[in-house]
């Protein structure tokens, strides 16, 4: 058994305002496009989270609900004040609070303990660029076991940039097909053993 954890940076916000609070940025447009960019991704590779944990700061509050709204989200959107400006221990504080029943969760936060994170799980020396999301299969039965010494596999990631979503669609379509193929093999297998 594993737990599955989206690790999300918020998208590009915006600095024209040069007097507001670092707390209070907004999105750019380029951002918010982005950030319904993944949400897409979510939905269209079947990972859409059972819940989001959000740092409030505006620019990932307006990130988490515009990729909530895109993936269409049915669990709960949660805001954790410690991840604004958080280090990997505060996300990991964060995680190890939720029920056992709950399988995959995305976490919307800043560098550099976004970042930080995803190393200390993967590894490897890993850039998280605003909008990247990565996509890992944590070695844990329980939420609460989680640590900084937890080994985690990066099985996807998506930067803005780079995403294709013809390619996912063609990728998922391929997998669904291989899927339907090795089910209705099992099924012919089962078949001919039956009329024996």
């Amino acid at each position: 058994m594993t737990k599955t954890l989206l690790i999300l940076r918020h998208a590009k916000s915006s600095w024209k305002n040069e007097k507001l609070k670092d707390f209070d940025r907004p999105l750019k447009h380029r951002g918010e496009e982005d950030a319904r960019l993944m949400g897409k991704v979510l939905r269209m590779t079947e990972l859409v989270p059972q819940v989001i944990l959000s740092s409030p700061a505006l620019r990932a509050k307006q990130t988490a609900e515009l990729v909530a709204r895109e993936a269409e989200l049915a669990g709960e959107l949660r805001f954790i004040d410690t991840f604004y400006l958080g280090e990997p221990e505060d996300y990991i504080n964060g995680l190890k609070q939720l029920p056992d029943d709950i399988e995959r969760v995305m976490i919307v936060g800043h560098n550099p303990g976004l970042e930080a994170l995803l190393q200390l799980l993967d590894g490897k020396v890993d850039s998280l660029t605003t909008g990247s999301l990565a996509y890992l299969v944590l070695d844990i039965k329980h939420w609460a076991a989680l640590t900084n010494a937890t080994a985690g596999e990066l099985i996807g990631f998506w930067e803005p940039d780079d995403v294709d979503l013809k390619e996912i669609e063609e990728a998922m379509g391929k997998d669904k097909k291989d899927k339907k193929d090795k089910k209705d093999k099992k099924k012919d297998k089962k078949d001919k053993k039956d009329k024996k």
